[in-house]
């Protein structure tokens, strides 16, 4: 205590001699796995600090001139760097430490010296990241006060990726190493570069010259949204761009210097217009191709059945392995239609050179698909590469032991994966992908694809299934977010979508599960957007608002109102509807509420007040009660399964937003709720979400019975929906039925799914039926 009060005197008599204090804090993102502070005296930053390494360590060097660099731009000190310096006053870099993870680090803070020690540069690497977070970001040069510590990390995941389309818009080479810095920032080893697609092809090719000259360049860009908007119509601009190997050389090195690994993605056998555009003999009709100037998935892809397509593949990664050092190549294999190999002679003819047939499982055609993927991994084999393919690579039964699965369609891909022991990447579209909305309100958001994918869904994904195995676990490589680009035109719209989820991720990448905490992570992350402002990144403010929790109370009588804001914002709340003010109850533990209420709040960041939150309970008789289903959800969108329903949790207009269960339209939902004992009821309510672009319609139609023995039902309501059309928003469609009040213990409640109409591309086949928040009055 004595030695404590001490050092405080003495940082308060540096304070009145007019010298600049500021002091560091180890509360960053993401979060080290260990933190120890030793209570001993501080080490104090100043002009006159040297950060030194060992001369014959070029890696170290370039280390230490990052580090200079961080000081220089975040707290304006200019430190001088010499190697195999041996005093006090210093920050010393070493990769020296015993560890098995080569990226592990400890950083050790005295009075005399902070340390820095990794098991390899690169581990070094991410101990100089903890530090540069830990930095107090003041805007005047100024000695710095570390406490001292111990700090001892290593990360959760080899691999910890982050994804770039440049293909639908093209990114220009200085922007490209921006995005590199921003994931050094966050602790992340491999830039997945999706360089081709249907709409642009992006990477020199030497021996494949139009791939650039044509392929590179479409005619105009789809105005608008896709699905929402039309008819379509366009700009009438020119897009284009690609990066030649000199440009793919030098951003190859800008990643290596931050140890970040670039894997190149090209997309085959699907995703292949602009290839096809350049080269027109690849495909199966051979004429008529153009790049595409909208999105979506297109029919022609190439030949599967052409010899020179498998020339063509063989020439085009001998190059890109010249160009790419990385283990890892990304071959694509998403969405690759076989309407045109149906009718392909080409195709037709290899299916029974193959001898090919259809096993119950796999039709021809999509063993095709698989022979092309087998081909290119041994092309890259040869080289001693490794290939990384969409989840759709699993379909055509051929790939090998040593293909790794990117599991993007949700977790089941990687789950099949590790189960069959191939190694897998988990980044399900549903909580890492990044082009879809930062906010809720999307009258408030940039044009996007849609969805919503809040920071606090990102951070609560976990990449290990629970039905894994310990020894089937070990095949999970890693995570991955995507940010696909087809709405997506400047680097200020990206950063936006990128960030500050990106920072979630980073803690989902790297710290271990026990360690994750939502509302630790917001008020650590305070100190990472002081560095997104000083670099000047668009980043989005949502988090500067209010978000929520909501829980049952121990006993499940009531509820527990969670409210969360970034940093040390504080929370003035009401519960009876009226505005909220900074005289209104300061929030400090979670609210409980145990009937219906309006709960309002607002966030105060240094005098600047955030949006209104509103949450309104719906607190029922069927709120957290016992629900069975009779009919099995879809198993790609049960989300939070039966319990769901009954949660209190309502729906957004975004049905991968965890809330909604989705049931086949044909089917529809059958579902029984345990009131726990007879109760006099008169309404049910429930919603159903209407998203026609993504083939997702309204009920149309629920009955309510009920029962007291849950034996024996009668039936007390029913109601049919109102139709919708093509112009009906998406947005969540209430159902409510009242009736003559009786006593029940058990409610059933069926809903009917809808057959898609005949104005709708999918017509005649039902449609999805989701569902959330069944309430019982």
């Amino acid at each position: 205590m004595l030695r404590s009060i001490f050092y405080s005197i003495c940082i308060i008599i540096m304070i009145s001699c007019h010298k600049t204090v500021s002091k560091a804090d180890y509360q960053i993102v993401p979060l080290p796995n260990s933190i120890t502070y030793t209570n001993k005296k501080p080490f104090v930053l100043n002009n006159e600090t040297i950060i030194t390494y060992p001369k014959s360590d070029t890696l170290l060097k370039k280390d230490a001139q990052f580090l200079a660099q961080y000081l220089r731009e975040l707290v304006h000190l200019s430190l001088d760097i010499v190697p195999d310096v041996q005093s006090d006053n210093c920050i010393i870099l070493s990769s020296s430490l015993k560890h098995q993870q080569k990226e592990a680090y400890e950083l050790h803070v005295t009075s005399t010296n902070i340390i820095i020690n990794g098991a390899t540069q690169a581990g070094t690497f991410y101990g100089i990241q903890t530090f540069r977070k830990s930095l107090p970001h003041s805007l005047e040069a100024g000695d710095i006060v570390f406490p001292s510590v111990s700090i001892a990390d290593s990360p959760r995941f080899g691999y910890r990726g982050m994804h770039l389309d440049v293909s639908r818009h093209f990114f220009p080479t200085k922007f490209v190493k921006e995005y590199i810095d921003i994931l050094a920032l966050h602790n992340i080893n491999y830039f997945h570069w999706h360089l081709t697609d249907d709409q642009g092809w992006r990477i020199e090719i030497k021996k494949y010259p139009k791939l650039t000259e044509v392929g590179a360049l479409r005619s105009e860009t789809l105005v608008g949204h896709l699905l929402k908007d039309k008819p379509h119509t366009f700009d009438g601009t020119p897009h284009g761009g690609f990066y030649t190997q000199e440009d793919i050389k030098e951003i190859v090195k800008y990643a290596q210097d931050r140890y970040i690994t670039i894997i190149p993605e090209i997309d085959i056998p699907g995703h292949t217009l602009s290839v096809l555009a350049a080269y027109p003999e690849l495909g199966c009709t051979g004429e008529n191709y153009q790049v595409a100037t909208k999105w979506g998935v297109f029919d022609d892809v190439l030949c599967a059945g052409n010899d020179q397509t498998y020339t063509f593949l063989e020439d085009i990664f001998e190059e890109i392995t010249e160009l790419f050092p990385s283990n890892y190549i990304h071959i694509g294999g998403d969405e690759c239609p076989k309407t045109k190999w149906k009718s392909c002679p080409k195709c037709q003819a290899k299916i029974k050179a193959l001898q090919l047939v259809s096993d119950g499982v796999h039709s021809p055609e999509t063993q095709l698909q698989g022979f092309i993927v087998q081909k290119v991994e041994q092309i890259l084999k040869k080289k001693g590469r490794e290939i990384i393919g969409w989840d759709e690579i699993l379909e055509g039964g051929l790939i090998s032991r040593d293909a790794i699965v990117m599991s993007w369609r949700g977790t089941e891909g990687g789950i099949a994966a590790a189960k069959q022991h191939n190694r897998a990447i988990m980044t399900p579209h549903h909580s890492l992908y990044f082009d879809y909305n930062q906010g809720e309100d999307i009258t408030k958001e940039p044009l996007s694809i849609g969805e919503f994918l809040p920071v606090k869904k990102v951070y609560e994904y976990e990449p290990i299934a629970n039905e894994l195995t310990n020894e089937q676990s070990q095949y999970i490589l890693g995570v991955q977010a995507n940010l696909w680009t087809e709405y997506i035109k400047t680097p200020s719209h990206l950063e936006y979508m990128l960030l500050p989820r990106l920072a979630a991720l980073s803690e989902v990448q790297w710290t271990d599960s026990s360690r994750k905490e939502y509302s630790s992570f917001l008020s650590r992350l305070s100190r990472l957007f002081s560095i997104y402002q000083k670099e000047g990144y668009n980043f989005a403010k949502h988090l500067y608002g209010i978000s929520s929790e909501i829980t049952p109370t121990t006993d499940q009588k009531g509820i527990q109102i969670t409210l969360h804001t970034v940093g040390n914002g504080k929370i003035y709340y009401t519960t009876d509807g009226t505005p909220p003010s900074e005289q209104s109850n300061c929030y400090t533990t979670p609210i409980v509420m145990s009937s219906k209420g309006t709960v309002k709040a607002i966030a105060i960041h240094k005098d600047t007040l955030s949006e209104v939150f509103e949450y309104i309970s719906i607190f029922n008789k069927a709120t957290y009660k016992p629900v069975q289903l009779l009919v099995e959800p879809n198993p790609k969108y049960t989300f939070a399964g039966a319990k769901a329903l009954v949660d209190i949790k309502k729906g957004s207009s975004s049905y991968i937003d965890g809330n909604w269960v989705g049931f086949s339209g044909r089917t529809g939902m059958e579902a029984i709720i345990d009131l726990g004992e007879s109760k006099d009821i008169s309404s049910v309510k429930t919603s159903t979400l209407c998203d026609i672009p993504n083939w997702i319609f309204p009920g149309s139609s629920i009955q309510i019975y009920g029962s007291e023995n849950g034996k024996d039902y009668s039936l007390l309501a029913e109601k049919e929906s109102k139709i919708v059309d093509e112009k009906t928003p998406i947005q969540p469609i209430p159902m409510e039925v009242s009736f003559v009040s009786k006593s029940m213990r058990y409610v059933k409640i069926i809903l009917k799914g809808t057959i898609i109409p005949a104005w709708h591309e999918g017509k005649n086949t039902p449609a999805l039926l989701f569902v959330d928040e069944i309430e019982v009055n």
